[in-house]
């Protein structure tokens, strides 16, 4: 199992491998480099809310040729996220996303090649009930909106796919707070 300093390293590394989009994005990525720096503890080791700050991941299932995005209503958070979850002590970010993808839908996907298995996008949101504060990293995974997927129904009221380029309001309360930003960072890296 690696060592805390070789997941600080891998953890750095993903962190250090997205371009801000905005200033805001450049905050939270110098937020995320100081709290790692910092020594304090990076992985959730007791539900829901220890420690106070931890790393999660967000996995963007993008159909690129339709353009489009797969949401799913989150019933704990009552809001249109991405799937995704928190990232094991021991576990690379990269495997975390693959295992959430196939935990809580059923399917196991590839990275986007547009984004090189490195996340997309960072955030740091504290939870709506203020409890903790997640540490996301946000990455883009191959999808197709004619596959097949076997929601969690425990985790979710529905899963939907978005089309990046309808008139939605990404800004709308109805949505993580972080996707409008996102949503704009996707499509200008998807072209």
């Amino acid at each position: 199992m690696p060592t805390d300093d070789d997941m600080r390293v891998i953890v750095r590394n993903h962190v250090t491998a997205v371009s801000p989009f905005d200033a805001r994005e450049a905050a939270d990525q110098a937020d995320i480099l100081g709290w790692i720096a910092s020594g304090a503890p990076l992985f959730r080791t007791q539900r829901p809310a220890t420690p106070p700050r931890h790393l999660t991941v967000y996995a963007a299932l993008v159909d690129e040729a339709k353009r489009s995005v797969m949401l799913v209503d989150h019933r704990k958070a009552q809001l249109w996220l991405l799937p995704g979850g928190h990232v094991d002590d021991g576990e690379d970010p990269r495997w975390s996303v693959e295992r959430e993808a196939f935990e809580e839908l059923g399917v196991s996907l590839k990275f986007h090649e547009k984004f090189g298995g490195q996340p997309c996008f960072l955030s740091v949101t504290p939870t709506r009930d203020a409890s903790h504060t997640d540490i996301a990293l946000w990455f883009v995974l191959e999808g197709d909106s004619t596959t097949d997927v076997h929601p969690d129904f425990r985790e979710f009221s529905e899963v939907r796919w978005f089309g990046l380029d309808d008139h939605t309001d990404w800004s709308a309360p109805c949505f993580d707070p972080h996707m409008d930003r996102f949503i704009r960072k996707l499509k200008s890296g998807l072209g």
